[in-house]
């Protein structure tokens, strides 16, 4: 071989190299957008993902808290009918001892 040929040689081994690495680092930059791409969109489902799960959670809680608002306005109406239906029975009490008192005074 010649030393024009060894250069040759030379020249298109290294041309072929060259050839490589800039497809290697074109598919290494193809490689990373694509898991940029699949990143952004695990990150956007996990969000979502998060956001019905707090929804989810606050409609629980409402009502939870609504039933809870139900039996305690339940219970009060309860009570307070009890209490009107005490205070029923003692009017007629509170009424004959306003009678016999007054009563009393006129005597007196």
């Amino acid at each position: 071989m010649t030393r024009d040929e060894i250069l040759s040689e030379i020249k298109r081994a290294e041309d072929e190299t060259k050839n490589q690495v800039a497809q290697a680092n074109a598919a290494k930059n193809r490689k990373i957008s694509e898991a940029t791409a699949q990143s952004r969109e695990i990150i956007k489902k996990a969000e979502e993902e998060a956001q019905h799960y707090a929804e989810s959670e606050i409609n629980a809680a409402r009502k939870k808290i609504r039933e809870e608002r139900e039996k305690i306005t339940a219970k009060g109406i309860e009570e307070a009918n009890e209490v009107k239906k005490k205070a029923k029975k003692n009017v007629t009490k509170a009424s004959d001892f306003i009678l016999t008192e007054f009563e009393r005074a006129v005597d007196a």
